[in-house]
C-alpha cells in the first residue's frame, strides 16, 4: 500500500503522523511510505532521516494526498485537506467530529474511509490511541494552570503548591479518566491540594487506592460540581463519552461565583468543551478571560511537546496502521477494535455516537438538519 504522511498543518501543531522508526516497520513490510519534505521537522526528523527509514519525500501535500492510498496523520484534517481527500482513500487520524458539521459534511462528500483514533478500542473497553495523549494532556494541563494562574497572565497569583505557611492551590478535576489521573498526579506531586470528581463509585474506588489518600476523591453531581468549582483556583475539565460532544459541567452562570483570577482548563475541547464559554485556543493565543475567570482551551495541547507525543502516538497507532496497510478496509472486519475507529464511510457517518451529537448520518439527513453544507 501507499501510505501518505502530510505535514500537519494546524495552528502550533509539531507532531507528524508517522515517526521514522514507523516507516521503517512499514518499509521492512513491502509498503510505500510517501512523506511530504519538511513533515518531521517539528520533532528535528529532516527528510535525511525519514529517506534512510525508507520514505519516498515529495515536495508537497498535493503529491502526497494524490498518489497515497492510506493518509496518516495527527489532527483532524483542515478544509483544504479535505478537499484533497478521494474517492475510498483511507485517511486515520483524530478526527473529533461531534462538535465539528463542517468537517463531517466534508468527510461525506469526500467518500473517503475514515478512522478516527479517538474511537478505536480495545479488549478491556478502553481508547489505546486517546490514551497516550491524554496521558500527555493531564500532564500539560497542571503545566497550562501553574502559568495561567500567575499575575502577569491574569490569574490570582497563587503558586500551585505553596510555600510553608501559606496554602497550596485549590485543584478541583472534573473526571477521574485517562486526562484525570494524570492531571492529579501532577498537580499533586506540585503539593496541590486536589479534588477528583467521578460519576463512577468504582473508579473513585481505584483512584483513592492509588493517591493513597493525597487527593481527596467526591461523586459527581451538580450539587458537589458547583461547591468545588466555586472555591477552586484551578478547575481541569477532563469529561470525555467517546465519540460524542463533551457534557457542560460548568454553566455561564457559575463564573460570577468563582474566585476572581481562577483558572479552567479545558481538556475537553477538542469534543466541544466542558465549560459553557470554552471556544478552542491556539498555542500562539492560549487564554481568554470571561467574567474575571481565565480559560485555557488549546485544543492540541499535546503538539507544544512534539517529540514526546508523536513518539507516544506512534506506540500506540503503528499496530493498526499495519492492519490497515496490510489488509486495506478489510482490516475493519479482521480487529473489532479497529472497526470501532470508523467514523465515516461511503458519504455515511457510521459512528453512533458521533451520528447522535450532529443529528444526522448522511448527507441529506445533514441538509435537512439546515447544517449548511458549505
Amino acid at each position: 500500500m501507499r501510505i501518505g504522511v502530510p505535514t500537519e498543518i494546524k495552528s502550533n501543531e509539531f507532531r507528524v503522523g508517522l515517526v521514522p522508526g514507523s516507516v521503517r516497520e512499514l518499509v521492512a513490510r513491502g509498503h510505500d511510505v510517501i512523506v511530504q519534505s519538511g513533515a518531521g521537522l517539528g520533532i528535528f526528523a529532516d527528510d535525511a532521516t525519514y529517506e534512510k527509514a525508507g520514505a519516498r519525500i515529495v515536495p508537497t501535500a498535493d503529491a502526497v494526498f494524490a498518489e497515497a492510498d492510506m493518509i496518516v496523520k495527527v489532527k483532524e484534517p483542515q478544509a483544504v485537506e479535505v478537499a484533497r481527500l478521494k474517492q475510498d482513500q483511507i485517511l486515520f487520524t483524530y478526527l473529533h467530529l461531534a462538535p465539528d458539521a463542517p468537517q463531517a459534511i466534508g468527510l461525506m462528500k469526500s467518500g473517503a474511509t475514515a478512522i478516527a483514533y479517538e474511537t478505536v478500542t480495545d479488549a478491556a473497553g478502553g481508547l489505546p490511541l486517546l490514551a497516550p495523549m491524554s496521558e500527555v494532556a493531564g500532564r500539560l494541563s497542571i503545566e497550562a494552570a501553574a502559568m495561567a494562574l500567575r499575575r502577569p497572565t491574569g490569574g490570582r497569583g497563587v503558586l500551585m503548591g505553596g510555600v510553608p505557611g501559606v496554602r497550596p492551590a485549590k485543584v478541583v478535576v472534573l473526571g477521574g479518566g485517562v486526562v484525570g489521573t494524570h492531571a492529579a498526579r501532577m498537580a499533586a506531586g506540585l503539593g496541590a491540594e486536589v479534588t477528583i470528581l467521578d460519576r463512577s463509585l468504582p473508579r473513585l474506588r481505584q483512584l483513592d487506592e492509588l493517591f493513597q489518600g493525597r487527593v481527596r476523591t467526591l461523586a459527581s453531581t451538580m450539587e458537589t460540581i458547583e461547591s468545588e468549582v466555586l472555591n477552586a483556583d484551578v478547575v481541569i475539565g477532563a469529561v470525555l463519552v467517546a465519540g460524542a460532544s463533551a457534557p457542560k459541567l460548568v454553566t455561564r452562570a457559575m463564573l460570577a461565583h468563582m474566585k476572581r483570577g481562577a483558572v479552567l482548563v479545558d481538556v475537553s475541547i477538542d469534543q466541544g468543551g466542558c465549560f459553557e464559554t470554552s471556544r478552542a485556543t491556539t498555542h500562539a493565543e492560549p487564554t481568554f478571560e470571561v467574567d474575571g475567570i481565565i480559560h485555557y482551551c488549546v485544543a492540541n495541547m499535546p503538539g507544544a511537546v512534539a517529540m514526546t507525543s508523536a513518539q507516544a502516538l506512534n506506540n500506540a497507532t503503528l499496530p493498526f496502521v499495519i492492519k490497515l496497510a496490510d489488509y486495506g478496509v478489510d482490516a475493519l472486519a479482521r480487529d473489532p477494535h479497529l472497526a470501532a475507529g470508523l467514523n465515516v464511510q461511503k458519504g455515511r457517518i457510521t459512528h453512533t455516537a458521533v451520528a447522535a451529537s450532529l443529528g444526522f448520518d448522511t448527507l441529506e439527513g445533514a441538509r435537512s438538519f439546515r447544517v449548511a453544507a458549505e
